[in-house]
């Protein structure tokens, strides 16, 4: 392929992974870490400040929060007005530091906007260095690109909450990292779509696209999740479980040493050996209450999926129970 078309179709796929988070889901799911933000710098590596929520987020909350930086990499023009859509071949990154004048308000001025030698990709050596500066990067990475972005982050050990399909879950490159307790999801979104906004020629084919009242091509997403390593309260709260464990209800696989269950809400409470799980259940998933064994790839089973009665089941996390039931009457 000559590198001109290589270079289009490059453009194009970046294009379908465009989506803006909305504001209402950044301001859901950061209630619970609010605390760990104070005297932190924070990155948006994958955010045009213009049309991102991320940015605006931050800076509109920057005092309340007690921020030190924020920092926004963007391939856009240098024109610093937050909401504008002024498109440009110059990569910049933006920065605030917070609030000048004591108008309690985020002015253009407040904002230094810095030009970039390449196109801002955060694979790029000048948007890694401003990765190492960071203490918490927040975004909402190109989800076709999930496994870099992830290795990225483990490599220079950051703290991140970042927005992803649930699916990545089963990644080879990821799943040990939830399994070894460096990788949880987030608190607010368990279920359902997400509505997000996207460029003005991002086609709309698909049920559940529209345009909102500001004029906004959005599409609807499934399966979307906040993947973190940022604690929060609630992840340390045990799943009520209420059922019984009989052979009949849970058949164990042809293949691997485990029972299957087929809903989270029916794990047996009186069940001590191991258990296939819905992938679903990593947001019920209490590390007090739980060990994650691995999946069907980390397992080696065989046929990469686990068979019960000769059929293949869907993707599975195997789980025991950390505390051995001793008397259930």
């Amino acid at each position: 392929m000559p590198p001109a078309n290589h270079d289009l179709n490059q453009a194009a796929r970046a294009r379908k992974d465009e989506f803006y988070t909305q504001l209402s889901d950044i301001e859901k799911e950061m209630r619970v870490y609010r605390p760990l933000f104070r005297g932190k710098s924070v990155l948006c590596n994958c955010d045009d400040p213009r049309v991102s929520n991320f940015f605006k987020y931050f800076t509109i909350n920057f005092e309340a929060l007690g921020l030190r930086r924020v920092t926004a990499t963007c391939y856009k023009s240098n024109t610093p007005d937050l909401f504008s859509l002024n498109a440009s071949e110059q990569a910049v990154y933006q920065v605030y530091e917070g609030d000048r004048n004591g108008n309690r308000r985020v002015d253009d001025e407040e904002i230094d906007v810095k030009s970039l030698q390449g196109d801002g990709d955060f694979r790029s050596e000048e948007c890694i260095e401003l990765l190492k500066q960071a203490d918490i990067v927040v975004t909402n990475p190109p989800f076709s690109l999930f496994r870099e972005y992830i290795a990225q982050l483990m490599k220079y050990d950051k703290k991140f909450l970042i927005i992803g399909n649930v699916n990545a879950i089963t990644y080879k490159e990821v799943f040990p990292l939830i399994k070894d307790e460096r990788i949880w999801l987030g608190h607010s979104i368990h279920s359902g779509d997400r509505k997000f906004n996207v460029p003005d020629d991002y086609p709309l084919n698909a049920a559940g696209c529209g345009v909102d009242e500001q004029g906004r091509k959005f599409i609807r997403v499934k399966g979307v999740r906040w993947f973190t390593n940022l604690d929060y309260k609630e992840r340390h709260e045990e799943l009520p479980l209420y059922k019984r464990y009989t052979p009949e209800e849970y058949p164990r696989y042809d293949n691997y040493e485990a029972i299957n269950v087929d809903k989270v809400a029916e794990i047996p409470m009186d069940y001590d050996g191991v258990m296939g799980v819905p992938i679903t259940f990593l947001d019920k998933y209490c590390p007090e209450q739980f060990e994650i064994v691995g999946n069907e790839y980390t397992l080696g089973i065989d046929k990469a999926r686990g068979y019960v009665n000769g059929k293949r089941m869907y993707s599975r996390v195997f789980i025991r129970r950390k505390q051995a039931v001793t008397n259930m009457d």
